[in-house]
């Protein structure tokens, strides 16, 4: 079976230690189960794999959540009879991902995040941007940069939108990272983009 986050996970741990209504969490999950699941047999003994591109925060957690559940049903003795945990995600991934977490010891004005707008990893780039409360732009292209301090750019969960005085006047520091699949060329052009922008503005 599928989870999408720590609270579908939460969800089905609780179902683990305390039971509940089949027919409910069958509804729950109709769409993210393979043909003939069944909860009450088939989560005595669980596995853990990711999708390639999570977050790999959230994928830690959600581990140590069924490492925890099972340990409590079961017993720390007969954990490794009822739960495996492995990491799949990919290691171009978990390096930026890596690299993004350093970032953060240095003081940001905003970040830049560059890929796709279907990508995984790139969103989760920008996801965790958020979350540590640095405005980020989620662009593609260093055409979305646009003259007169404009920016064509994808928040979080939303469309394409486009944004004016989104760089700061004065000296700033802004952070730069780019999906997995992102070519180099890309973020070479918008970081050239950015510096001639803030060129123009000092002079």
């Amino acid at each position: 079976m599928i989870v999408l986050n720590k609270s579908q996970a939460e969800y089905v741990c609780d179902y683990i230690l305390n039971g509940g209504n089949r027919d409910e969490f069958m509804d729950k999950f109709k769409l993210a189960h393979s043909e003939g699941f069944d909860p009450d047999l088939d989560l005595e003994q669980i596995g853990i794999a990711n999708q390639t591109t999570m977050l790999k925060s959230e994928t830690e957690e959600i581990g140590k959540l069924l490492e925890r559940t099972m340990m409590k049903k079961y017993g720390p003795d007969k954990l490794n009879e009822h739960y495996q945990n492995f990491n799949t995600i990919c290691d171009a991934t978990q390096e930026r991902q890596d690299a993004m977490t350093s970032l953060f010891d240095e003081k940001l004005d905003l970040m830049v995040v560059i890929g796709g707008f279907n990508s995984s990893n790139t969103t989760h780039l920008q996801e965790m941007a958020i979350e540590n409360g640095i405005p980020s732009y989620h662009i593609d292209d260093a055409k979305r940069i646009l003259s007169g301090n404009i920016i064509e750019h994808k928040p979080l969960g939303n469309e394409v939108k486009i944004s004016e005085g989104w760089l700061p006047e004065g000296q700033i520091v802004v952070g730069v990272t780019s999906g997995a699949s992102t070519p180099d060329k890309a973020v070479e052009e918008i970081i050239n983009k950015i510096l001639e922008m803030k060129l123009v503005t000092v002079n």
